[in-house]
């Protein structure tokens, strides 16, 4: 008896931290708090530092931004350039998730 082959490996699943609802990693976009205390946007979703994940749709962008979501996140009291750079690349993302995806 042969064996079928190598099992597929598992896609990893992460959390929105503004709609909490879980979604593979890859299709989340994470943002880190870099080790000097700043917080950005990761594109290549390897940075080092505590990360957090959020939809590419522009309504959990400004669901985290709203409160306190991306500091209980990160664990960080971020600066307002920071946050004002969030709040500019989540106005670049759609308003609402395409029917394609």
């Amino acid at each position: 008896m042969s064996s079928p082959g190598p099992r597929p490996r598992p896609v990893p699943q992460r959390t929105c931290i503004a709609c909490r609802a879980e979604q593979g990693k890859r299709t989340l976009i994470r943002i880190v708090r870099t080790p000097d205390g700043r917080i950005a946007v990761d594109a290549s979703g390897k940075a080092e530092g505590r990360g957090a994940y959020l939809h590419p749709l522009r309504r959990c962008w400004v669901k985290a931004l709203k409160g306190a979501t991306i500091k209980n996140a990160l664990k960080i009291s971020p600066a307002l350039d920071d946050i004002e750079a969030l709040r500019v690349f989540g106005m670049t993302l759609p308003a609402e998730e395409s029917e394609t995806v």
